[in-house]
């Protein structure tokens, strides 16, 4: 068969990394007028891929709309491409949801410029996500390109394993755990294998009798891929003549400016079935270990907290409340929540969300998050607000003293126990809100309050008089409304509030004082316990959890260790002296920060002292780009104190402790680790990952070389033997690593801290090194053998907290405790509750994140009127029937991504 090569012009457009995003968008707007100009005059010029995603297009429209029709006509020919995405997101740095609106925006933009291109594209991004293959399939996509995570060996001898991460050739099938497959193609001689191909004859000769002979290494068909671009590159303006020079120096090969379709359609009809099927997530597991960049999971360690709390605020937080809202009447605010997530989704390019950029970058990177949270916090607020407004309070009677009635709000999909506090107005003062008004508040005495429940039962509460503050109101129908207000904060345990929705509690002027304040979760000296656990502090600031149902003992855990890293955003490298600095056995300030009937908490205060930095070699090395895995290079001899403050939080009723850590950090080219042995005989593990739960070996394969056995988390990491487990749940802290030969310990980065770039170039990064203060969540979760599948939902819903809202005493539609939407499913995440991105339909999605089908079950309410299936870009499928128990029973198979439709 005829071999036929095809020439891909694009551009691999970061719209951020080296430079600040305005500089680096001086040069797309040059880019994409130079590609028009040349579709548009040039016949022989025929395609440009605009790298896979539309924000390239409103950032050049944003400073050219005069522009728009121009790209229009171009996207509708198929001289420029659009999408399928808005971002090329990384996949491991953002939720699974993330992943769905990055595909449903860039599929809604692209087919407003007039045609979709139905290639998935991965072309740079550190490792890709198991479920891409599914996520793509579900979206209509033909294929899916991408360049890391995989080992191509060509045709070279070497035997290949079935089921290995590696492939002879080019073209692989690429599947998700739940089967779903997709025609990958990997870019084994990278997406810049042709960039600036030469036009005269003898140094084209050079380039071609080279390149061709290193892509037909890996091709497994006549059908010859060439990129021609690389980062940022330039339209090659006279690659029409250097194909034509391609032509006569090689009569017996056709030489095409292709487009993506027109070569995979090729491909697809000569492949033959002898490829590699490679499933799940690709993480170069058979290679050496170095190529998906898992350390850019720790740089940065507070932009990747941002990332996380915009993330909940939009998927977890706004969007559902916003759904149950207007469920009951509200306009669903989509346009906002549209411009929310474009601003988060801005920061999900592999090298913004990864922080491996210059610092001016990052700066406009945390911007941006703050921007997006802004509003999806306002939407959420205002969404909450007006349900409260629905419910009906009028039995609250305040004819025997002052009532103060609130609602708690729980978004997370499941019932939730949590602590949860509520500042609530005692009185207000509208008028001359002056110093007048202030003292008029503050004079006030405060009534003794009780907590208690819709049903009058009391509640053990904490309640504290939080003096007088300002506040104002925004009516719809008059001008602000300044005030001054004399404030309480109640502080409790609320129990089982419905999932999607709310429960009534309210402040009761009492007598006297009517709650017990004997009872303690304190049992000894620096130990305290519930039901399920018992923690006991250890005087090096360690403690010892046990698991009281079980018997299990978890000793001297969560200590912290401390080591040199003179390596780069990219890439953790430890100095070469190796030396590990760790907590243990060095005294620790242990006291009783709060006891309360419903919640204990320890406040530990310990310091090592660590070096200042890297030894001073380390800028000779960085500003002579020595590469960063041969370096030679210890730390300072100058010493500092390293602070760290720890807070150790048991609640009553819950099955986990609670931990925040705070570092004081003073030094610099370091990394920081909380480390929790867990003694577990286990070989695997299982981390949260995008719409998956993966299993993943607690040692590397042998081929792994990298000093750095890291990996890549969501929300949880988890270990089970025959008998017990943990999981260890955390707010924005997404690399983790096991260590094997440490009683099974998992280790948690907290902060890594280093002062370049990294890659092409030296790029110093002073903020890098992350000098300041830090607070980081997270929590410890033991559980039975039995109990994984339980403690993976309650590892999701430390994600998410109760939300409490004052409201005040009138009638209401709604009773004082509901839920919108209440279903059933062992082994089942809730995913995400959302109005349908082109109509009215509530769309909501479910993960079965077990290898064995799982079956929930949905209780039909009084606003469904029907319920189908659908899939991630929300069109409607088979429907659903309504069974004689008024449930809605789906069955869902292993690892299947289920969409459903609600209207």
């Amino acid at each position: 068969m005829k071999t036929t090569v095809h020439i891909i012009s694009h551009s691999h457009w970061d719209r951020e990394w080296y430079m600040a995003f305005e500089k680096h968008r001086m040069k797309l707007v040059e880019l994409l007028d130079t590609a028009s100009d040349l579709l548009e005059n040039n016949e022989n010029y025929r395609s440009f891929h605009m790298d896979g995603h539309t924000a390239a297009y409103d950032d050049y429209l944003e400073i050219k709309p005069e522009q728009k029709e121009r790209i229009k006509k171009l996207v509708q020919e198929g001289k420029l491409t659009a999408g399928p995405w808005y971002v090329l997101q990384d996949e491991f740095l953002t939720s699974g949801e993330a992943c769905v609106r990055n595909l449903l925006t860039g599929r809604k933009e692209a087919l407003k410029l007039g045609k979709l291109c139905p290639i998935g594209y991965f072309p740079d991004a550190f490792g890709n996500a198991g479920q891409m293959p599914q996520v793509l399939a579900q979206a209509g996509m033909e294929a899916v390109a991408f360049g890391r995570g995989v080992k191509s060996i060509g045709f070279n001898n070497e035997t290949l394993e079935k089921g290995t991460y590696e492939t002879a050739y080019s073209e692989i099938n690429w599947q998700s755990p739940d089967g779903s497959t997709l025609l990958g193609i990997l870019f084994p001689n990278w997406y810049n294998n042709g960039m600036e191909i030469p036009v005269e004859p003898e140094e084209a000769k050079k380039f071609w009798d080279k390149k061709l002979a290193d892509v037909r290494q890996y091709a497994g068909t006549s059908q010859l891929l060439f990129m021609n671009g690389c980062d940022h590159q330039p339209v090659q303006k006279d690659l029409p003549q250097a194909i034509e020079t391609a032509k006569k120096l090689y009569p017996e090969i056709e030489f095409i400016h292709s487009d993506f379709e027109t070569y995979v359609k090729a491909v697809k009809e000569e492949l033959g079935e002898n490829i590699s099927v490679v499933k799940g997530e690709l993480t170069s597991q058979e290679t050496d270990g170095r190529f998906t960049l898992v350390n850019t999971a720790s740089n940065r360690i507070d932009l990747k907290q941002l990332n996380r709390k915009g993330e909940t605020a939009l998927e977890r937080k706004a969007e559902p409340a916003a759904v149950l809202a207007g469920l009951e009447g509200k306009k669903y605010p989509k346009e906002l929540l549209e411009y929310s997530w474009k601003v988060l989704m801005q920061n999900h390019p592999h090298d913004s969300i990864c922080s491996c950029n210059v610092d001016e970058v990052n700066d406009e990177v945390a911007i941006r998050f703050v921007k997006s949270r802004q509003v999806a916090e306002q939407l959420c607020k205002e969404s909450m607000e007006y349900l409260t407004e629905q419910i009906d309070t009028s039995n609250l009677n305040s004819e025997n003293g002052k009532v103060l009635p609130f609602a708690v709000y729980n978004f997370t999909g499941w019932n939730k126990t949590d602590v949860v506090s509520a500042v609530l107005d005692v009185d207000r003062c509208f008028e001359n809100i002056q110093e007048k008004a202030y003292w008029e508040m503050q004079n006030i005495k405060l009534p003794v309050f009780v907590l208690k429940d819709a049903e009058g039962n009391i509640v053990d509460a904490k309640i504290e008089d939080m003096g007088t503050a300002f506040d104002y109101l925004l009516p719809d129908d008059k001008f602000r409304q300044p005030y001054m207000a004399r404030q309480v904060r109640v502080t409790f345990e609320a129990k089982e509030v419905p999932a999607m929705g709310y429960r009534v509690y309210h402040l009761q002027e009492a007598e006297a004082k009517q709650a017990d304040d004997t009872k303690t979760l304190i049992t000894g000296s620096n130990t305290m316990e519930n039901e399920n656990i018992r923690v006991e502090i250890h005087e090096d600031g360690s403690y010892t959890l046990t698991n009281l149902k079980t018997g299990r003992v978890y000793s001297h855990i969560g200590y912290y260790e401390e080591t040199g890293d003179i390596g780069n955003e990219y890439i953790y490298v430890q100095d070469t002296n190796g030396q590990v600095i760790t907590t243990q056995n060095k005294p620790a300030k242990i006291t009783l920060a709060e006891d309360t009937p419903f919640c204990a908490k320890y406040h530990i205060c310990q310091s090592i002292e660590v070096p200042e930095s890297a030894a001073k070699e380390l800028e000779i090395a960085q500003k002579s780009f020595q590469e960063c895995y041969n370096r030679h290079i210890g730390r300072s001899d100058k010493m500092v104190e390293l602070a760290i403050e720890t807070e150790l939080t048991l609640e009553k009723s819950s099955k986990s402790l609670k931990i925040q850590t705070t570092i004081h950090n003073t030094a610099k080219d370091h990394r920081v680790r909380v480390v929790i042995p867990t003694g577990l005989a286990a070989d695997t593990h299982f981390a949260d990952s995008a719409f998956e739960v993966v299993e993943r070996n607690n040692r590397h394969s042998k081929q792994w070389e990298n000093p750095s056995g890291c990996d890549r988390q969501q929300s949880f990491v988890a270990m089970q033997d025959e008998k017990d487990g943990m999981l260890i749940a955390n707010h924005g802290l997404y690399e983790y690593e096991v260590l094997p030969d440490m009683e099974n310990a998992i280790a948690v980065t907290l902060l890594r801290c280093v002062g370049e770039l990294g890659d092409w170039g030296y790029f110093p990064t002073p903020k890098a090194q992350m000098q300041g203060t830090y607070t980081l969540s997270y929590e410890i979760l033991p559980f039975a053998d039995g109990e994984r599948l339980d403690v993976y939902t309650l590892g999701y819903q430390f994600q998410n907290e109760l939300m409490a809202v004052p409201t005040g005493i009138h009638t209401g539609v709604n009773p004082q405790e509901k839920g919108f939407f209440n279903w059933t499913g062992e082994g089942v995440n809730f995913s995400g509750l959302k109005q349908q991105e082109n109509g009215s339909d509530i769309m909501v999605r479910f993960i079965n994140v077990t290898e064995l089908p799982r079956e929930i079950e949905i209780q039909k309410q009084s606003w469904m009127e029907k319920m189908y299936k659908s899939n991630v870009i929300e069109e409607e499928k088979e429907g659903l029937e309504v069974r004689e128990d008024g449930m809605y029973h789906v069955v869902l198979k292993p690892f299947e991504i289920l969409t459903l439709g609600i209207r």
